[in-house]
């Protein structure tokens, strides 16, 4: 299938951070045109830059995904902000994914996420860009990442997936740094994640939920928020097929019944 790719990059270097955060509201308004197309985007977010990488277009002419980016780069040259852009066309997904989805390491971030409904964009972009805002001042180096796509497109199934998905518009995903040799700063990262930035996206998002493999491992009240409706039939599930919990991961169906005694190491203790 013929796939257009397209990637985006600009610096708050030499701009205002008001011009800098209009351009990122105005892209992130432009997304559901975006991904109603079928196209899924990825983008970064830190202090100094924003980044699309990529756009991926299966079955859209590169003509076509440039257009969807126009709103974007209409504002950045309205506020005379530096950069650039490549959008390619190629004759398949594979080829398009090899040239535009570089490896990405995620080894150097704590994570933690929430997914963010279409309503939220279309009803208070605003709120939800200053909750961003909040989070990339932070002065703890916090960046953001979004994998924005419509899985509405596709005809609802019977799964285990959490339900929000349904809603959603995209994951975002907040990421605070790692340090291999200090275990005191990453602690006082989690507990910030936990107690400060999710709760900023949590607030404009209620009765929302998060995606299990980019979610705070922290997060409070996990049940409704990693699994939905779900949770219920899912822990049925697995006392049929595992009574004996011989399978167990933080934030796992059923890992509220354990928990990790600090007192002995670490060591994983039944809930009493």
């Amino acid at each position: 299938m013929v796939t257009s790719a397209a990637n985006l990059t600009f610096s708050s270097v030499g701009a205002s951070q008001e011009s800098f955060w209009s351009v990122v509201k105005v892209f992130q308004q432009s997304l559901p045109s975006i991904v109603d197309t079928g196209a899924y985007v990825s983008f970064l977010l830190t202090n100094e830059s924003f980044a699309v990488t990529p756009i991926q277009g299966p079955g859209i002419p590169k003509t076509q995904l440039q257009q969807l980016l126009n709103a974007t780069l209409t504002r950045l040259e309205e506020k005379a902000i530096l950069y650039t852009i490549h959008v390619d066309e190629f004759p398949t997904f594979y080829k398009s994914y090899r040239e535009y989805d570089p490896p990405v390491n995620v080894s150097q971030l704590q994570i933690g996420g929430r997914l963010i409904p279409r309503s939220l964009v279309h009803n208070n972009i605003s709120a939800l860009v200053q909750a961003e805002r909040s989070i990339i001042d932070s002065k703890v180096g916090a960046v953001i990442s979004g994998v924005c796509v419509n899985v509405s497109l596709a005809d609802p199934a019977i799964n285990s997936v959490n339900p929000v998905w349904r809603t959603a518009l995209f994951d975002a995903v907040i990421g605070t740094p790692y340090s291999y040799t200090n275990d005191t700063q990453n602690v006082a990262y989690a507990d910030l994640m936990t107690n400060q930035f999710l709760p900023l996206l949590e607030d404009l998002t209620p009765n929302g939920g998060a995606y299990l493999n980019e979610a705070d491992f922290q997060q409070p009240n996990f049940q409704e928020v990693l699994y939905g409706g779900n949770y219920p039939s899912l822990k049925a599930i697995k006392a049929k097929y595992d009574p004996f919990d011989t399978f167990y991961a933080i934030t796992a169906v059923g890992s509220e019944n354990w928990f990790e005694d600090q007192s002995q190491g670490g060591r994983l203790c039944p809930t009493l």
